[in-house]
């Protein structure tokens, strides 16, 4: 069992698979085959106990040094050596990156009292990528943070700091700490996610499985730069939303979740979040975009969430329904989403239980995943919203008003 709960299933996956985040922690589903890059093997605790142990400080050795780049011009026998270019390119990317990633250790779960001896600790990775006045602020993964009461952060020097979340969105599996920020010097720079080729190289700079405090450089190409991967939010297992990912060969690893993605320039073109990890399988790991994460954090920042319109509707797509005949709708309608629970707009407007929405503001909607993209891409709170439905074989349409989607 791992720091996170996210044990290595068995290799003999389902044809279909949910994507999954950790059992019990933000909800989001992901194969039992991909894993996110998060926590790591439970003697990552007893490496982590020994920040506090023997002198009582919570700064630790000064780390060894990354070297400087030679010159991207070096070569060999009067020749150019491109191995020997690249290779230099890798130092350099990473000397500049890593003084900016950071350890991120959560402990004491909601619920839990602050004394409880042997509770959970939860170890991720953060890029800090902002100064604000005294403090420092650090990106990483909602997932890494989502849960704990306590969250501290260990830097690159060793050195252990409290710290505080800003802001955190489940979705986009995003969030934003604070820290003290006297002593740091350097924050990473975000480059053009959007600029990204397949086949060009990548680093993934973060922490795992507890190694240390000196961040761990693995490098390896963009496999594909916008990858499309379903997920689930709820616990029913139907997909209902999608993310757009980076996907890299670049070793990622329990413990390298929220730390960076980075091209040879040393700058951070992702957000490490996932991998796939089955027998047989080599190489796809999965990173934010920076594009993507750029606006999210700004939001974040300014709003502490993300802030989201909301039907008030619990869900099931009805091609998944197994009692379809029950609902006695008309023989042409075999797509939709069945209304398992109406509540707030959604109850107030006169929805009910096995309700079948067929469309929204007149456009055909088949499933969950349609409705809510269509939600929140052409939606805002409080703005008036048709859907269309059928009751038996009756159908009605009727003017919701958005509310605000509250926090999980």
């Amino acid at each position: 069992m791992s720091l996170f709960d996210d044990d290595f299933y068995s290799t003999k996956a389902p044809r279909r698979e949910t994507w999954r985040l950790p059992p019990g922690r933000s909800g989001v589903k992901l194969p039992t085959w991909l894993l996110p890059a998060v926590g790591g093997a439970v003697v990552t605790a007893g490496l982590f106990m020994l920040f506090d142990r023997g002198t009582g400080h919570d700064v630790m050795p000064q780390a060894v040094s990354v070297m400087a780049a030679p010159s991207p011009g070096a070569s060999t026998g009067g020749g150019v050596d491109t191995e020997r270019l690249t290779s230099d390119s890798v130092v350099g990317a990473a000397a500049k990156v890593s003084p900016t990633i950071v350890s991120i250790i959560g402990s004491r779960r909601e619920g839990e009292k602050e004394n409880t001896r042997g509770g959970a600790v939860g170890l991720g990775s953060g890029v800090i990528f902002a100064r604000a006045g005294d403090q420092a602020r650090i990106v990483t993964n909602n997932h890494v943070v989502e849960g704990f009461q306590q969250l501290d952060v260990i830097t690159i020097t060793g050195e252990r700091r409290k710290a505080t979340l800003v802001g955190r969105d489940q979705i986009t599996d995003l969030a934003v700490l604070e820290i003290d920020g006297s002593g740091i010097k350097q924050v990473a720079e975000f480059g053009d996610s959007d600029a990204l080729k397949p086949g060009e190289t990548a680093l993934a700079v973060g922490n795992p499985l507890g190694l240390g405090y000196a961040p761990t450089v693995t490098r390896g190409i963009i496999s594909w730069p916008k990858r499309t991967i379903p997920v689930s939010l709820g616990k029913d297992g139907e997909f209902d939303w999608e993310m757009e990912v980076i996907q890299t060969d670049a070793a990622i690893n329990q413990g390298n979740s929220g730390g960076a993605l980075v091209n040879l320039d040393g700058k951070v073109v992702g957000i490490n979040t996932l991998k796939v990890a089955d027998m047989g399988v080599e190489g796809l790991g999965f990173a934010i975009p920076i594009n993507q994460a750029k606006s999210i954090i700004e939001t974040l920042i300014k709003d502490h969430k993300i802030k989201r319109p909301y039907i008030g509707v619990v869900t099931q797509d009805l091609q998944s329904y197994a009692g379809i005949e029950s609902l006695k709708l008309p023989s042409d309608v075999k797509k939709g989403v069945l209304v398992i629970e109406a509540v707030g707009p959604g109850k107030d407007a006169g929805l009910k239980t096995s309700d079948v929405i067929v469309e929204l503001d007149g456009k055909p909607v088949d499933g969950t995943l349609a409705l809510r993209k269509y939600i929140y891409g052409h939606k805002k709170i409080g703005e008036k919203l048709a859907v269309t439905y059928y009751r038996g074989a009756k159908k009605n349409t009727v003017q919701v008003t958005l509310a605000e989607l509250k926090d999980r």
